[in-house]
């Protein structure tokens, strides 16, 4: 494993014990060369997804784009970031286990408002005004209204 810091080819594994909701499992690496610690992950990969986006341009999924987006929407909410790291890897096996080599961003998105709308309201509609491409302020009133209403009925 390259070195995060001195770019170095070579670190020895000091600690590996698996993740709290066990998708992966946590190395403490350390730095032959310069001696500098850092972490990596390593987790499972079933086979080779392509995401399709809206103009049917294709890129192989990302689980750093799906955590950067997730953890956007629920910057400043006081989120557990345990329940977001389970979220994104409940989304990454969904996505892995559909059986589909490709996937669309819909699809995808579906699947990230519904875990986040039981998470938190606010990093739902967050997510929701990108995802659904809000034009107006109109559109986010009407779309807040509903999940407003929903949260009375529940």
């Amino acid at each position: 494993m390259r070195c995060p810091f001195c770019a170095h080819d070579d670190s020895q594994v000091k600690d590996s014990r698996p993740t709290e909701d066990n998708t992966a499992i946590r190395r403490r690496r350390q730095c032959s060369s310069c001696g500098a610690r850092f972490t990596t992950f390593e987790r499972v990969q079933l086979r080779e997804i392509v995401v399709v986006k809206s103009d049917d341009r294709r890129e192989s999924f990302d689980r750093a784009k799906l955590e950067k987006s997730i953890n956007l929407a629920c910057r400043k909410r006081g989120v557990d970031q345990e329940r977001l790291d389970q979220l994104i890897s409940g989304i990454q096996r969904q996505v892995e286990t559909a059986g589909d080599v490709e996937i669309s961003t819909a699809r995808i998105g579906g699947m990230v408002m519904e875990g986040l709308r039981q998470i938190d309201s606010v990093a739902y509609i967050r997510f929701a005004s990108v995802y659904r491409d809000f034009s107006e302020a109109r559109d986010f009133e009407e779309f807040a209204s509903t999940v407003q209403e929903a949260a009375k009925g529940q």
